[in-house]
C-alpha cells in the first residue's frame, strides 16, 4: 500500500505543479501589462485621426461642398466615433500580481481531495491488498495454501462485499476439502456477481458431488437453471454425464460428455471428458461413437473427413453439424458440435438440439445438412473452414433408418 501511495502522490505532483507555475510568472506579466498600458499611444492617435477628419470637414465647409447642416451632421458623427473609441481604451486598474493567491492551495486541496475520493469509489485498493497477500505467502519460506486462507478469511471481514476475495477462496476451500466454506463462499459470490450460468454450475457440481454424485432435487434445479441460460454450459452437461454414467445409461453419459467437451476451454478437463467417453463406449461395447437413443423425429448422422484434408485440421478443431430448412428461411433447426479428433461420429439432431423454441426439427418434413470444421472454433463461416453438405435428407423417426453420411471434403473460400 506504501508504493501505491507513493505512485498516486507522483502522478498528482505534475498537477499541483501546473496549478503553482502561473504564481511564479504573476509578477512577471503583470509588470509587462503595466508597462504596455503606460506607453500605449491609441488614445492620442485617435484624437489626432479626429482633428484631421474635422479639419478636412470644415475646409469642405469652406470651399461650398457642404452646407451648415451637413457639417454639423458630419461633425457630430466624428465625435461620436471619438468617444466610442476612447471608451474602449478605458482600463481598470491592475491588481496586485499577489491577488488571488489563496485561491491556489483551496485548488490543490480539492484536487488532491477528489482524487483521493474517486480512487476509493473506482480504485482497486482491495484488490491490491489480496495481490500483497499472494506475493507474501510464496515469498514466505512456510507458505502454505492454509496461512494463504487465513490471510484472505482476515480480509473477508474488512472487504465482505469483494467478489474477486470470494472467487478467490472458493477453489482454496475446494482444493482443500472444506466442501462447506467452498459452498458459502460461492454462495457469497453468487449473491455479489448475480446468477450467471458458469457461477451456478459450479455450485451445483459442488452440491453433486457432497450429495455422493446423487442429482437431488437441489442440484437438479440448479442444473435446470444453468440450461435455460445456457444450453452448452460444459460443467452442468458433465454433472449431467456423470449422473447417466453411475446409473448405467452409458449412452447418454457419452452424449452429455461430448457436448461438454466441445464448449470445454480447459485442456485438462478437456482431456478428463474424452477418458470417461472412452471408458463408457467399452462399457457400452461399441467401437465407434454413440449417442443417446432417441424416440422423436430427427435426423441421425454420420460425419467423417476426407482423408485428403486431413492435414489442414487438428485435433482440437471444433465441427460443428447444421440441420436447416431446405429453403434456408429459418434459424439453423439443429445444431451439435464435436472435435475433429472424435471423427468420425454419429450424432442425433432432434429437437433436444434446438437453437430456439420457434424452429424445430420436428416441424420440418426434409432438412438440408452442413457439417464444418472450423479452426477459429467461430459459429459463422470463416475463409479456410472446411465443410461438407448433404441437399435434402428427410425428417423421421431416429431409430427406423441408418445415419446419413456426410463427409468434410471441401474447404470454404
Amino acid at each position: 500500500m506504501t508504493l501505491l501511495w507513493i505512485a498516486l502522490a507522483c502522478a498528482l505532483l505534475p498537477a499541483l505543479w501546473l496549478l503553482v507555475l502561473p504564481l511564479r510568472t504573476a509578477r512577471r506579466w503583470r509588470d509587462k501589462q503595466l508597462a504596455f498600458e503606460q506607453h500605449d499611444a491609441a488614445a492620442e492617435q485617435n484624437v489626432a485621426i479626429f482633428r484631421r477628419r474635422l479639419a478636412a470637414l470644415e475646409n469642405a465647409h469652406a470651399d461650398g461642398k457642404v452646407d451648415v447642416a451637413q457639417l454639423a451632421e458630419e461633425r457630430l458623427e466624428l465625435e461620436r466615433s471619438l468617444l466610442d473609441d476612447t471608451a474602449t481604451l478605458q482600463r481598470r486598474p491592475l491588481k496586485p500580481y499577489a491577488s488571488g493567491r489563496w485561491v491556489v492551495p483551496l485548488v490543490m486541496l480539492a484536487l488532491g481531495a477528489g482524487s483521493l475520493a474517486w480512487y476509493q469509489q473506482k480504485g482497486a485498493a482491495d484488490d491490491l491488498v489480496l495481490w500483497t497477500i499472494g506475493q507474501e505467502v510464496r515469498e514466505h519460506p512456510e507458505g502454505s495454501r492454509e496461512m494463504y486462507i487465513e490471510r484472505l478469511e482476515a480480509q473477508a471481514l474488512q472487504q465482505p462485499s469483494n467478489p474477486n476475495l470470494w472467487s478467490t477462496l472458493f477453489p482454496l476451500y475446494r482444493q482443500t476439502g472444506q466442501a462447506d466454506d467452498a459452498v458459502a463462499a460461492l454462495e457469497r459470490l453468487i449473491a455479489l456477481e448475480g446468477r450467471q450460468p458458469s457461477l451456478l454450475a459450479q455450485l451445483a457440481q459442488l452440491r453433486f458431488f457432497m450429495a455422493g454424485r446423487e442429482l437431488t432435487d437441489e442440484v437438479k434445479g440448479l442444473v435446470d437453471d444453468v440450461l435455460a441460460e445456457d444450453p452448452r454450459q460444459p460443467t452442468a452437461l458433465g454433472i449431467l454425464g456423470i449422473h447417466a454414467f453411475d446409473a448405467g445409461d452409458y449412452a447418454q453419459a457419452i452424449d452429455r460428455w461430448r457436448r461438454a467437451v466441445a464448449n470445454v476451454e480447459n485442456p485438462d478437463i478437456a482431456a478428463s471428458l474424452r477418458e470417461g467417453i472412452q471408458v463408457a463406449q467399452s462399457r457400452l461395447g461399441e467401437e465407434g461413437r454413440q449417442v443417446a437413443q432417441a424416440d422423436g423425429p430427427g435426423v441421425r448422422v454420420r460425419v467423417s473427413l476426407d482423408p485428403v484434408l486431413a492435414s489442414q485440421v487438428d485435433g482440437d478443431d471444433k465441427v460443428f453439424i447444421v440441420a436447416r430448412d431446405v429453403d434456408g428461411e429459418q434459424p439453423p433447426l439443429a445444431v451439435a458440435q464435436g472435435l475433429v479428433s472424435e471423427l468420425p461420429m454419429t450424432v442425433v439432431l432432434d429437437d433436444r438440439a434446438a437453437m430456439t423454441a420457434d424452429a424445430q426439427i420436428s416441424r420440418a418434413r426434409e432438412v438440408r445438412l452442413m457439417v464444418r470444421v472450423s479452426p477459429s472454433g467461430q459459429a459463422s463461416p470463416q475463409a479456410g473452414d472446411l465443410w461438407g453438405s448433404v441437399e435434402r435428407v428427410d425428417v423421421g423417426p431416429i431409430n427406423a433408418r441408418e445415419a446419413t453420411r456426410v463427409t468434410i471434403d471441401r474447404v470454404f473460400e
